[in-house]
């Protein structure tokens, strides 16, 4: 009878530990959307938790109708801002800027450099297509391996599409967790530098001296970039640079009691929104000036960036759901008390989810908004600063990005691109998906312990 009683009163949790295998089962095995698992697993969460039909289908329009109310609206002026971008021309200007202010020897950091700041605004797989031709041209001046700078442009491109807004996963992360992005900005800067420096020219070096470094070799055609490079390279990193600035300045201001009509043009230019249209408005303006035949391209890269911002901000909206569920059944609750019995922080646990999920279906992206979800309510009663729910944020990230293998379109992307086997793409690229997760981890675990 007591057990009877005990497993009704851990019914929430219970329902929630079943949910995660049968979202894996979705994806993995029926290749279910990941949009339509996440509503699945959510509903069926919320059935098997005792919740009432209506109440469930309610939780659910709660929880993905109060996440896209933010992400939405980032998510969609980023990919904006990213396709302006590309259709500019000035990507491979600013790339071949920062190189040639570095020389041979100091490349390989400045190429890894180069994939995190365009990596900011750009999609990870347009991002990589756009500078793979860079590390092709270096290994050949230097006469080394293609590998020896594609590593650190993969690494500089993963941690930027990680780590920092507005690429959407952590800005889903951070509205799930209720963490400010300007924090979040700061926090991913301090973690992903040592992180970039240590799963790129660290590991590309030490992986060379011991004769495990990949060859590889540039894909045909892109090789030569065909389209006039029209933005110079200050404009273009003053252009992607300009909505981080912003959202800190924003941040900085709040901390004081200042006012004024300064602070309200702040205020106003420094909100996520705000500081994103303002750069989307700049860089469309300079495109444009630039070269009067961009609009045209400017048009179809447009149509081409919402394509994928749109089944983004679908699954986000999804983990959104799936999170309220949690919180509105007791789940989350229970699931912070176990976390707090088995010695865990919203860091660790967040951390290990993330990773759990990444390994098992591989898509960062559902990786980080499921551990998100699940996180969450762990943090629900604790006193934590701005900055400390950061790290937590990226502390996820960092878990959702590790061990890339055959189940991320990712590894199948860096593998084709730079024509590695999956055995070298497994030493190389997985290898360094778990570098710079793990030094995530503990940089941010060691910044909440300094800070706290």
């Amino acid at each position: 009878m007591e057990l009877i009683e005990l497993a009704q009163s851990l019914r929430p949790l219970i329902a929630t530990g079943l949910a995660i295998p049968l979202l894996l089962l979705l994806v993995l095995r029926w290749r279910v959307p990941a949009f339509a698992a996440l509503i699945a697993v959510a509903l069926a969460a919320a059935l098997a938790a005792g919740m009432p039909t209506e109440e469930a289908y309610s939780t659910i329009t709660t929880g993905m109708g109060g996440t896209l109310g933010f992400i939405a609206v980032i998510v969609g002026l980023g990919a904006l801002f990213g396709a302006l971008l590309d259709a500019g021309g000035g990507l491979p200007n600013l790339a071949a800027a920062v190189i040639g202010r570095s020389g041979v020897r100091g490349s390989q950091t400045a190429l890894g450099v180069v994939g995190l700041i365009v990596a900011i605004p750009v999609f990870f797989d347009v991002a990589l297509i756009i500078l793979a031709p860079m590390a092709v041209a270096l290994a050949q001046r230097a006469g080394k391996p293609v590998m020896a700078y594609g590593l650190p442009l993969l690494a500089g491109l993963a941690i930027a599409h990680a780590f920092i807004p507005p690429t959407p996963g952590p800005v889903a992360v951070a509205e799930i967790i209720g963490a400010d992005l300007a924090w979040v900005i700061l926090a991913g800067l301090i973690t992903g530098i040592p992180a970039l420096l240590l799963a790129g020219p660290f590991l590309t070096n030490a992986l060379e001296r011991v004769g495990q470094l990949p060859a590889g070799m540039g894909l045909a055609g892109n090789v030569e970039e065909t389209r006039e490079a029209v933005m110079p390279a200050g404009q273009v990193l003053a252009l992607i640079l300009l909505p981080l600035i912003l959202i800190l300045l924003r941040a900085i201001t709040g901390l004081g009691d200042a006012n004024g009509w300064w602070v309200d043009l702040i205020n106003l230019v420094g909100h996520p929104f705000g500081a994103l249209l303002l750069a989307c408005a700049l860089t469309a303006f300079f495109a444009v000036r630039s070269d009067t035949k961009a609009r045209e391209r400017i048009n179809l890269a447009i149509a081409r960036a919402l394509e994928p911002a749109g089944a983004v901000i679908l699954v986000t909206g999804a983990g959104g759901a799936f999170k309220q569920v949690l919180v509105d059944t007791g789940a989350g609750a229970q699931l912070a008390h176990l976390a707090l019995a088995l010695g865990l922080t919203p860091l660790l646990a967040g951390y290990c989810l993330a990773l759990l999920v990444r390994v098992a279906q591989g898509s960062a992206t559902v990786a980080m908004i499921t551990a998100a979800g699940m996180t969450a309510p762990l943090m629900a009663g604790l006193e934590m600063s701005p900055l400390d729910r950061a790290f937590v944020v990226v502390a996820i990230a960092a878990g959702a990005s590790a061990l890339s293998h055959v189940n991320d379109s990712g590894f199948w992307l860096v593998s084709r691109i730079f024509h590695l086997s999956e055995a070298e793409t497994l030493r190389s690229w997985t290898l360094s998906t778990l570098v710079l997760s793990l030094t995530g981890l503990v940089v941010s675990a060691v910044a909440v312990l300094a800070t706290g």
